[in-house]
């Protein structure tokens, strides 16, 4: 058999099978839709709450510089800088292995979009600004033990990341592995 009748013959079974791969691609999708559906199902979309705004939790700087804050001014800070812009929230642990893996994500995403982070649950403003140097990680974040903001938002898990738009609506929430692009056209398209 030469080699251009076996590649005829890869393609006829490739087009022939590809008709049964798009439904299991599509299943595999759906599926995947639904966990999401069931996890952010408790996060309260739109106008944001005011027990996660007004939360007084320490801040740590991009610069590592630290200050206390609520979730409220570092908004107003943040859209003071970056005008008319959607704005990602990103709520992580230290304890997460899949934060971990988002953590090259997620500094990327902070290059060209503003993102205020949350760190939930990870300890002592001291040992969270400890952690993101180590990793040379210049997130603005805020450090909540309690998990005030996330509780109060209706994320039960982490990672866990939302847009807030100018209009200060919490929009497109999503819990675990998420990709850089999924983020990137949250911020795009949420408001």
């Amino acid at each position: 058999m030469s080699a251009a009748s076996r590649l005829r013959t890869w393609a006829g079974g490739l087009r022939r099978d590809g008709k049964r791969h798009l439904g299991t691609l599509a299943l595999f999708a759906g599926v995947l839709l639904a966990v999401q559906l069931w996890q952010t199902r408790s996060v309260a979309g739109g106008a944001l709450p005011a027990t996660a705004l007004d939360a007084a939790l320490p801040v740590i700087g991009p610069d590592g510089a630290r200050r206390d804050s609520t979730l409220r001014q570092e908004i107003a800070r943040v859209q003071q800088a970056h005008p008319g812009r959607n704005i990602g929230l990103y709520v992580w642990a230290d304890w997460c292995p899949i934060c971990r893996t988002l953590q090259g994500t997620v500094n990327g995403l902070t290059q060209d979009h503003p993102v205020i982070t949350v760190a939930m649950q990870s300890g002592p403003p001291e040992k969270v600004a400890g952690y993101l140097a180590g990793r040379g990680l210049a997130w603005h974040t805020l450090v909540d033990p309690r998990s005030a903001i996330p509780g109060a938002l209706g994320f039960g898990a982490v990672p866990a990341f939302a847009v807030i738009t100018p209009q200060g609506e919490l929009r497109w929430p999503t819990v675990g592995l998420t990709s850089g692009w999924g983020l990137r056209l949250r911020l795009l398209f949420a408001g």
